[in-house]
């Protein structure tokens, strides 16, 4: 009896949960985009001040509801002495945000070996990854539409 009740709330109550990776170099703006997310879609949540949010030294975690679904996401640190742990959470994540500064030009190439690392990572096959080109409202931002080409089962595009 005690299975079937609670089967029936997990399945009335219980939403499917979901973990997504926000990854990126240090002051990328991963952390101020999982607070604005935090803000923008949980009813009560009042975000921290964007002053406050200073260099994640591990992780951050956050919770969104949507609809039927509790999306965790997972604010994964960006220094390179960081980086090196990113791979301990791919198997448990079911989606990647890439975060790039688009107003730091000059890091792109070590934004891009650092990508390029990830997506070759066979734990990241099939997982979905979105690219996100923060800052886009800073003048000096670097505005460009990219479509890549479909990854193949190998992990590489």
């Amino acid at each position: 009896m005690y299975t079937l009740l609670s089967g029936l709330y997990k399945y009335v109550f219980q939403k499917d949960e979901y973990c997504v990776l926000i990854l990126g170099l240090d002051n990328a703006g991963k952390t101020t985009f999982l607070e604005q997310s935090k803000t923008r879609f949980s009813k009560n949540y009042k975000g921290m001040s964007l002053s406050k949010i200073t260099t994640t030294v591990g992780l951050n975690i956050g919770t969104v509801d949507v609809g039927k679904a509790r999306l965790m996401f997972w604010d994964l640190g960006g220094q390179e002495e960081l980086q090196s742990l990113w791979d301990k959470y791919y198997a448990e994540c079911h989606g990647v945000i890439y975060v790039i500064d688009s107003t730091d030009e000059g890091r792109l190439p070590e934004s891009k070996r650092a990508f390029e690392k990830m997506v070759t990572s066979e734990a990241l096959d099939g997982v979905p990854i979105l690219v996100l080109a923060n800052k886009q409202d800073v003048e000096t931002s670097r505005r460009r539409s990219v479509t890549a080409p479909p990854r193949s089962a190998g992990g590489t595009a």
